[in-house]
């Protein structure tokens, strides 16, 4: 009987790895659709090689800093190399607390996931004006180490779990952990050309494929609920079975909740039904509902998901009054509502205090700044981050990959001299 929990278990974890897994692609859509064509391919380059990347260092060396065997001290973790052997029939057979109930290799894979989920975050916000191998860089140093120290610090059994910090699958350890890498980049990179007008004025870049990016959009909407449930860990008893299902429902209504809600608030502040709120108000209630999508109630998910969606609306006006120029919206979607959900866990969770929820935002938020910031300075010293102007006028699809996304659209100059 345990080895078939110990299966069950570990098959279901497997699947929710997939699926987070599969965010990936709603991430490349979602901004490959948000920017201009010109960029097209190079976002498509940046979401492609990030995930595989994240995968080969964070394998290497970050899961075993996130999880260390033998760390240091609760805030400074260990450090390993590689993954050891996975669990035992023995040891599995043996029951009590301390046996394992899934495959290590599976946490790992689903922990991966994530790590390669948070680096995500960061491309869409200095889309089509940072160069694609500091972006690369960047992403190993932060797979490698900067992320997961954060982890360590809540999920590892760090400090921040000590003091009962509540984060249950990540709405600051991967989502606030993600924007404020990408807050840290977007000041260094600098806003794209043309964003802001002489006098202070926002002037709109349309993306080029709005169908792409509400693609994006569901995607990822499905891929959270492996994101959430995938945290719940277990399935394979009739308790757990309903917790999974209540932590897809709740998923699901905040998501409702803060895209009907971010519509509605958008047309009233527009005038218009803007696509891209509409779009963006279904990942901020996802991100809002990720802190603790188990204890809440169905109809108090969906307020939560629909505080998220007025949040995210007015933290997009804001970035634009301070000259932060986020092309798709990351740093609010992620960053401000992930702030919003990770207090929100006060409304239903008993064991989160307002102090722990408030040490552990500023701790992670403080950490992934600063680190990041430095490491992208240093690159930026070194090598550069952004595009000249005048690759940036082209588009860096020609001059960073080579290639258009839409060679059949692009006309060739014509030549006028005499026959």
């Amino acid at each position: 009987m345990l080895e078939l929990s110990y299966a069950l278990d570990t098959f279901y974890f497997l699947v929710c790895a997939a699926l987070v897994m599969w965010m990936a692609a709603g991430f490349a859509m979602l901004e490959s659709g948000l920017v201009r064509s010109k960029n097209t391919v190079e976002i498509l380059n940046k979401n492609a090689l990030l995930y595989g990347i994240a995968c080969v260092v964070y394998l290497a060396v970050g899961y075993n800093i996130m999880y260390p065997a033998n760390p240091v001290s609760a805030v400074i973790p260990g450090i390993d190399f590689l993954l050891g052997a996975d669990n035992s029939a023995d040891a599995v057979n043996a029951g009590g607390d301390d046996a394992p109930y899934y495959s290590t290799m599976a946490d790992f894979i689903f922990q991966a996931v994530f790590a390669a989920a948070t680096m995500s975050i960061v491309s869409g916000a200095v889309a089509e004006r940072m160069r694609l191998w500091p972006f690369l860089i960047f992403a190993v140093v932060m797979v490698a180490v900067i992320y997961p120290v954060e982890g360590y610090w809540k999920w590892g059994g760090g400090f921040l779990d000590q003091m009962g910090f509540q984060d249950f699958a990540g709405s600051v350890v991967v989502h606030m952990a993600g924007a404020a890498a990408a807050l840290a980049a977007v000041i260094l990179v600098g806003p794209r050309k043309g964003k802001f007008g002489p006098n202070g004025e926002v002037r709109a870049i349309p993306g080029a494929n709005l169908p792409m990016a509400t693609l994006g959009m569901f995607i990822l909407w499905m891929g959270w609920f492996g994101f959430n449930g995938g945290s719940e860990l277990k399935i394979s008893n009739v308790d757990e079975a309903n917790a999974v299902a209540k932590i897809f429902v709740n998923t699901n209504a905040a998501a409702a909740g803060g895209m009907v809600v971010a519509a509605l608030f958008a047309r009233f502040l527009f005038g218009k039904t803007d696509l891209t709120m509409t779009i963006n108000g279904a990942l901020a209630g996802l991100v809002a509902i990720t802190a603790e999508p188990l204890q809440p109630g169905a109809g108090l998910s969906t307020v939560i998901g629909a505080i998220g969606g007025i949040v995210v609306v007015l933290s997009v006006i804001a970035l634009d009054k301070l000259k932060l120029d986020d092309p798709v919206g990351a740093i609010s979607v992620h960053g401000t509502t992930g702030i919003w959900g990770i207090f929100a866990v006060l409304l239903s969770n008993d064991d989160a205090t307002f102090m722990g929820q408030l040490t552990g935002t500023v701790a992670t938020f403080a950490w992934m700044f600063i680190a990041s910031f430095v490491v992208l300075f240093i690159i930026k010293k070194v090598i550069g981050l952004r595009v000249s102007e005048e690759e940036e006028l082209i588009g860096m699809d020609v001059e960073e990959c080579g290639m258009a996304a839409y060679p059949e659209f692009v006309q060739s100059p014509v030549s006028t001299s005499a026959k």
